[in-house]
């Protein structure tokens, strides 16, 4: 299976990197070919809502979107990282996903997988509501096919990360991905 993460952190080496270095480690060593798609540190403009695209077809924009898409589109499953932020996804992924406004039916044909790996200071039980939302109803207006999601509360820095269960959470649910 051919997985591409995509990764929203402007933290190179923040917790949520972390989970998806885990991740990648569990599917590579599973037999599957894992690419990363670093959105916080790509050159993705904004979606402007010009419909130039006419909703599948090339952007008006040039920027590092056209060998985003493709990679996204070679894919057998997505995987989303992000840090919570203001209980939401960060700014830089969620300007790589509203760039799907171009290839969105192209994405819901595929019926990818799917899965959601982030982490947050906060340990409330409410911590990842809204995250969590935002991702199921991502999943079920793109077709996806959900795998599961690690939610981990209280990393808020890389040492408490590395203390907690969820770099575990995040290699098993990469190794569990079947074909």
């Amino acid at each position: 299976m051919r997985i591409v993460i995509l990764e929203g952190s402007p933290n190179k080496n923040g917790s949520s990197n972390m989970l998806a270095e885990q991740f990648q480690k569990g599917a590579t060593e599973a037999g599957h070919s894992v690419q990363i798609i670093d959105a916080a540190h790509a050159n993705i403009h904004p979606c402007t809502g010009c419909i130039h695209c006419g909703y599948e077809g090339p952007c008006s924009q040039k920027d590092d979107m056209d060998e985003i898409r493709q990679k996204i589109l070679e894919a057998d499953m997505m995987v989303f990282v992000t840090p919570l932020y203001y209980y939401g996804m960060s700014a830089q992924l969620k300007t790589l996903i509203d760039r799907f406004c171009a290839f969105n039916s192209s994405i819901q044909r595929k019926h990818m997988k799917s899965a959601l790996l982030t982490v947050a200071w906060n340990s409330d039980d409410w911590t990842f509501d809204a995250l969590e939302a935002h991702y199921h109803t991502l999943v079920k207006y793109l077709n996806l096919k959900d795998q599961g999601m690690v939610l981990g509360k209280g990393c808020g820095s890389p040492s408490m990360t590395k203390q907690s269960k969820y770099l575990k959470m995040a290699y098993a649910l990469g190794k569990e991905q079947v074909n």
